[in-house]
């Protein structure tokens, strides 16, 4: 089995991040590589960078559409992800979609961990979109007076708060830049923790596996009859 991860952005010290963490999951059961995407912002901010990253994206898909069973696309805010399972016939999972739907099967609500107040709203939109709002805790981004410390020290304490206050029973990263806090924030913070990547690897190998992938029916096929 061979999954393609599509990093959405140009940042190469990421896709490393991404493709050590997912090397550590796969171990020898199967192969995985992670691709920057060419032309891409080198991060993915608005709303806007998603569309100058699409036409990288969507080369890579076409690309590779041969040698990979099935993809993942890198960005928690899940971009261009619908245009992605429409121009393959292969598994295409979102780390935001299935690190969030994994968390409302672990516990009776779970919080989202954001990197910045920006992108909140656009998180809580996400969750709308997959029909997980009543599974929702919280979406919580560090506080100002936190941001000077270390990711894991600033993350536990907004898990922290998350857990306390909105009374969360998982916590979901939500950034692919977050990728190998999960554990040690787990360990801290005594709730699963979970980081996209992994979630998104756990899904796709299975639905390769299993030999499952997006309906054509309608929705995902422009020729719909």
């Amino acid at each position: 089995m061979n999954i393609l991860i599509i990093n959405p952005n140009s940042d190469s010290d990421l896709t490393r991040m991404i493709q050590e963490t997912a090397n550590r999951f796969a171990g020898a059961d199967f192969e995985v590589a992670c691709k920057s995407t060419p032309g891409a912002p080198e991060f993915i901010e608005t709303y806007e960078d998603g569309v100058k990253a699409a036409p990288g994206m969507i080369e890579l898909i076409k690309e590779n559409e041969t040698e990979f069973e099935g993809f993942i696309i890198a960005c928690h805010a899940d971009i261009n992800l619908d245009v992605m399972k429409e121009i393959t016939g292969k598994p295409v999972v979102g780390i935001g979609e299935a690190s969030m739907k994994m968390a409302s099967m672990l516990g009776h609500r779970f919080s989202v961990l954001a990197d910045n107040d920006h992108s909140v709203p656009n998180k809580e939109a996400l969750v709308r979109k997959y029909h997980l709002q009543d599974v929702l805790a919280s979406v919580r981004a560090p506080s100002k007076n936190w941001m000077d410390l270390e990711d894991r020290d600033k993350y536990f304490k907004v898990g922290e708060a998350a857990i306390k206050e909105d009374r969360a029973e998982v916590l979901v990263l939500g950034c692919a830049a977050m990728t190998g806090l999960d554990k040690p924030l787990q360990k801290k913070l005594g709730v699963p923790v979970l980081d996209g990547i992994v979630c998104a690897l756990i899904i796709a190998s299975g639905l390769v596996k299993y030999g499952v992938a997006t309906s054509k029916a309608c929705r995902y096929n422009p020729y719909c009859p």
